[in-house]
């Protein structure tokens, strides 16, 4: 078996809260090619910039860990909306963490003075020293990957 690789997903809390309930993830907008780079195994979290989807109210934490256990597949949301989704199990002991306190000790923030340049594209992969970092933090330990 490969070795996991671990990832950091943009979405708004509102929207990251739903994709847990129903434990699936959707990233950038529901496309296909930030899913796609992902396999059975990965860790995910989940940052969210903002409370709800097109609203400026921040919300600035971490607000979901989880493992992806599927594959790509696409989804009829209604309204002609067609997603691209991944099934994961999200821990739900988890608790939501300010990103601020975590900033100086993450080696995917360059400059802590900018650190909100690293989720511009809406996911990226991070190294498994920063995933575990976050996620003592929002479980206590990190899990076994």
């Amino acid at each position: 078996m490969p070795e996991p690789r671990f990832w950091i997903g943009v979405a708004s809390r509102d929207h990251v809260r739903r994709g847990v309930g129903e434990g699936f993830a959707q990233l950038n907008h529901g496309k296909a090619r930030a899913l796609e780079r992902m396999r059975a195994g990965d860790g995910l979290i989940y940052y969210s910039p903002v409370e709800r989807f097109g609203e400026r109210e921040p919300c600035q934490r971490f607000t979901a860990i989880g493992r992806v256990v599927g594959e790509v597949y696409r989804v009829d949301a209604g309204g002609g909306f067609r997603p691209y989704r991944s099934d994961v199990a999200f821990f739900a002991e988890a608790r939501e963490v300010p990103i601020r306190p975590l900033l100086e000790a993450l080696d995917f923030i360059h400059d802590a003075r900018r650190w909100g340049y690293a989720f511009r594209f809406g996911h990226l992969e991070i190294g498994r020293e920063d995933f575990e970092r976050i996620a003592r933090a929002m479980l206590g330990a990190p899990p076994a990957f």
